[in-house]
């Protein structure tokens, strides 16, 4: 009986914990992936700490659950991810509320349209709409940028901060309602972004972006995007909505470099 009693206790904390360590691992491993490109396998066993030989079975167990795909020597994230990615995003309700006057945004204005929410200290795209102007705009659905260095995250933050200095960019930003960027992250050109919700209940963020000869920081450029944010946040029952990013890894490799911009 003691021997039975003792063997319980030591098994019984393994088991406990292997699904937690199992979850983890996987976690880690995604997180690798931070970014776009493919990574070899002695590049994901140096991000994620990983001993090599554990490494390679999991990346082969989850190539053959199609959340990696694998080619040659080198790894990247696999369909099933982009589809259970597409499926939560496609489900939110901000994003559904949003794709339509997104659209009529893009007819209006012929610049290229992002949709934001905030995270920590950055910005998260929901959605981008640009047709063959979208094409020089170097963003992509899923990224993060800092959020300070983006119109739609100055918005975001200047609707966040409960006390800006009156004299502060935030505070003007908030006075105006409008935030506008031009060329520090995209040389030749600006953007314009407006966040939706009000002031500390802003939920996201929308903004427009094309060549700064042809965008201005001025109301007739900011109507038609004060229109789309004002609608939007009527569509979403007075904004009793929160939202996260979805698929995005934020806690392993938040302090690798990431580009400024839009």
């Amino acid at each position: 009986m003691t021997m039975t009693m003792t063997l319980q206790s030591v098994d019984a904390p393994e088991c406990d914990s292997a699904p937690t360590a199992v979850l983890d691992r996987v976690s880690v491993v995604l997180d690798a992936f931070e970014g776009p490109g493919r990574l070899t396998l002695a590049q994901i066993v140096r991000r994620t700490g990983l001993p090599r030989s554990s490494a390679h079975r999991l990346l082969e167990r989850l190539v053959s659950m199609r959340w990696l795909r694998r080619e040659g020597r080198d790894y990247e994230l696999g369909m099933r991810l982009v589809e259970l990615g597409s499926l939560a995003v496609h489900q939110d309700r901000l994003h559904s509320a949003a794709m339509p006057l997104l659209h009529e945004l893009y007819r209006v204005t012929g610049f290229v349209v992002h949709l934001g929410i905030l995270d920590g200290s950055d910005v998260v795209y929901l959605e981008k709409i640009g047709g063959r102007l979208g094409a020089a705009v170097p963003t992509r659905v899923g990224e993060r940028r800092p959020a300070a260095l983006t119109a739609l995250g100055q918005a975001l933050l200047a609707f966040e901060s409960p006390h800006p200095t009156p004299q502060s960019h935030r505070a003007r930003i908030r006075d105006a309602g409008v935030a506008f960027e031009s060329g520090s992250g995209l040389a030749g050109f600006s953007c314009l972004a407006v966040p939706i919700g009000p002031v500390g209940r802003a939920v996201a963020a929308v903004s427009i972006c094309g060549p700064s000869k042809a965008l201005r920081n001025d109301h007739i450029s900011a109507a038609p995007v004060r229109m789309a944010a004002a609608a939007i946040w009527r569509a979403i029952d007075g904004g009793a909505l929160t939202v996260t990013p979805t698929l995005q890894r934020r806690q392993m490799l938040r302090n690798l470099p990431t580009a400024a911009g839009a």
